[in-house]
């Protein structure tokens, strides 16, 4: 099967490789396309990008864990944006699923609204595709060097994330799957949970400084409370997470819409003609 691999870090990131390394090893054929800047936090946002009309794509050389490599792209364009571009054959046959990641930081609890890898995950469930957002909980930063003490351990979110490949492509169209992963060798990660969102992510946004021209910003660890067994608990203690995002189908009996249509007919006329 056609995979596409994506991330939000940009193409340069050791995770891309790393991830389209475990797809190759599940026996698929990784599509490698990735942003050519980062985009963490750009959600599933299909712009602004440099030409609305157009998106550059240049040819790169993808470095693979067992020290061999493939050829991908580097675009242009946010997550999203690649997800749909691949959808329309922009990168040959489209592909039938997508895996985004190795995120450098957890996405867990509210993290997953605004996170790019999650974006294109979610951006190929609208095509009908299923997918797996990648994280790694790695500490985080935009202003100190917390996350450079040691090389992440990729691997142990990659052979993870290939252990869970043939239950993802096997499994219903549109199921979209949010994995994390400790930073810390297989052998010392306690395992893996199911896990419910927390209402806050593993990581937060914090002003660290206001002057006269704007506000400068920093991500911190989150040290908030967080309910027992969510994502961001688990994770916290050294379990890997996985957790289903699926958009909420509600059913039709389900929802007052007769209350709700009588309700907003009898509103009076705001602006406007009213017949």
């Amino acid at each position: 099967m056609r995979i596409l691999v994506t991330n939000d870090d940009g193409i340069s990131s050791p995770g891309l490789g790393a991830l389209a390394g475990a797809v190759a090893a599940a026996g698929h054929q990784p599509v490698v396309v990735a942003p050519s800047t980062d985009w963490s936090g750009a959600s599933a946002c299909l712009g602004p990008i440099d030409d609305p009309g157009r998106v550059a794509v240049d040819e790169v050389e993808v470095s693979l864990p067992d020290g061999g490599s493939l050829v991908g792209f580097s675009a242009a364009a946010p997550p999203a944006l690649i997800t749909m571009l691949a959808s329309l054959g922009g990168f040959g046959d489209p592909p039938k699923a997508v895996v985004a990641g190795i995120n450098r930081g957890p996405n867990t609890g509210r993290s997953t609204l605004f996170s790019g890898t999650i974006g294109a995950v979610l951006a190929g469930e609208r095509f009908g595709w299923s997918g797996l957002a990648v994280s790694l909980d790695v500490a985080p930063s935009r202003n100190d060097d917390l996350g450079s003490h040691h090389e992440p351990h990729w691997q142990s979110a990659a052979d993870l994330a290939q252990t869970m490949m043939p239950w993802m492509v096997e499994a219903p169209p549109r199921t979209v799957l949010n994995l994390n992963v400790p930073d810390r060798p297989t052998s010392e990660t306690r395992g893996l949970r199911w896990a419910d969102l927390a209402p806050v992510g593993g990581v937060r946004t914090v002003i660290t400084r206001r002057d006269e021209v704007g506000l400068c910003l920093d991500l911190v660890a989150n040290d908030l409370p967080v309910p027992e067994d969510s994502d961001s608990d688990l994770l916290r203690n050294g379990w890997a997470t996985v957790t289903p995002l699926a958009p909420t189908h509600a059913a039709s009996g389900d929802l007052p819409l007769d209350e709700w249509a009588t309700g907003w007919r009898s509103q009076p006329a705001s602006g406007g003609v009213s017949d």
